[in-house]
């Protein structure tokens, strides 16, 4: 039955509006992410990456120290003995609270921020990716890079009335500089003995990078923390989602040379010449075969093995290599044309 004139119109149309929608995808590979054509490969910054983050509440007496972890490429691993997050996370929340005075209580709160879980309320990661320059924030113009919006966590985990969705929205911001797995932690103490000639050089060489380091920051100082490291905390809160639900959202900066659009794309990631080849070759195989064996049933209302074309010849392959393995026996297992003694 051929597709109705309206149909073909709405599939046009899809079509048409497809390349303007955000990518998105169940799951994904860090290698090849793409969004309106562009493809990033992110899969130097997996593994598993924290950032902290604490928050005193004066009015309640406490201070929430945060520990965020994320893994762009794989679920993060379950530690034994230590709290973590239910399997299939890919980016966990540990909260820990302590009184105004120091003392650690024992309350220890799991936040389950983004991944893919089965079981329970069966949150799925749907991730969501968009460039930079595409955005509609203002803060956004100018910068080239990706955004990352990974869904599918709640907290608490177990809880489907009053528990909260969570979301993790990181932006990958191109920095050629940066390799993006800089810590950028400082060493403040320890002996540096005199001062010399090139204890001076170092420091002016410091100093420069710092200065530089300060310039680049300041398009984003004020809204994530001030820091060195290239996985950034920008934010922990609950804000209104597209649907007018309250979710909370972990937002991060995540500075690195792979999200430049430039950056080039890892060629094993990429099929070759060959796998293409194979495959190719596959297909037109495949397709000769169903179209010879349609044009046979229908002319000549063949059954069986006479459906297939050259019919007899497939079926006398296993008999053509069994008899060419036998020659090729032979021919190795031949004396040669030299001969050998016989006996007298």
């Amino acid at each position: 039955m051929a597709p109705s004139r309206r149909s073909r119109s709405l599939g046009f149309a899809l079509l048409t509006l497809a390349p303007l929608m955000p990518s998105t995808w169940a799951t994904f590979d860090c290698s090849d992410v793409a969004a309106r054509g562009v493809h990033f490969n992110l899969k130097k910054l997996g593994g598993p990456h924290t950032v902290h983050w604490t928050e005193n509440r004066v009015e309640d007496e406490e201070i929430l120290h945060y520990n965020f972890t994320v893994d762009l490429c794989n679920t993060l691993k379950r530690k034994k003995g230590e709290p973590s997050c239910h399997q299939g996370t890919r980016v966990c929340g540990i909260r820990e609270r302590v009184d105004t005075e120091g003392r650690h209580n024992a309350t220890i709160d799991v936040i389950d921020i983004a991944g893919t879980y089965t079981m329970d309320h069966n949150g799925q990661l749907d991730a969501r990716f968009e460039l930079l320059r595409n955005s509609e924030s203002n803060s956004d113009q100018g910068k080239e890079g990706i955004r990352a919006e990974l869904h599918g966590g709640r907290h608490p985990y177990n809880d489907n009335k009053e528990g909260v969705d969570q979301r993790a929205i990181i932006e990958f911001v191109c920095d050629k500089d940066r390799e993006g797995t800089e810590k950028g932690e400082v060493d403040e103490g320890g002996d540096r003995g005199e001062d010399d000639g090139e204890d001076k050089a170092d420091d002016n060489n410091g100093d420069k990078k710092e200065k530089r380091l300060r310039r680049r920051d300041d398009e984003t100082k004020g809204k994530c923390e001030d820091s060195d490291a290239s996985l950034r905390f920008c934010g922990y809160q609950k804000e209104q989602s597209e649907k007018n639900k309250l979710v909370s959202t972990l937002r991060l900066e995540w500075r690195s040379k792979y999200a430049c659009e430039d950056a080039p794309q890892d060629a094993s990631s990429h099929w070759g010449f060959f796998t293409w080849f194979i495959i190719i070759a596959f297909l037109a195989t495949a397709a000769y075969l169903i179209f010879g064996s349609w044009l046979n049933y229908n002319r000549y209302g063949a059954r069986g093995w006479d459906l297939l074309p050259h019919g007899d010849t497939i079926r006398d392959i296993p008999y053509i290599f069994k008899d060419f393995g036998r020659k090729v026996i032979n021919t190795v297992q031949s004396p040669g044309s030299r001969g050998g003694y016989s006996a007298v």
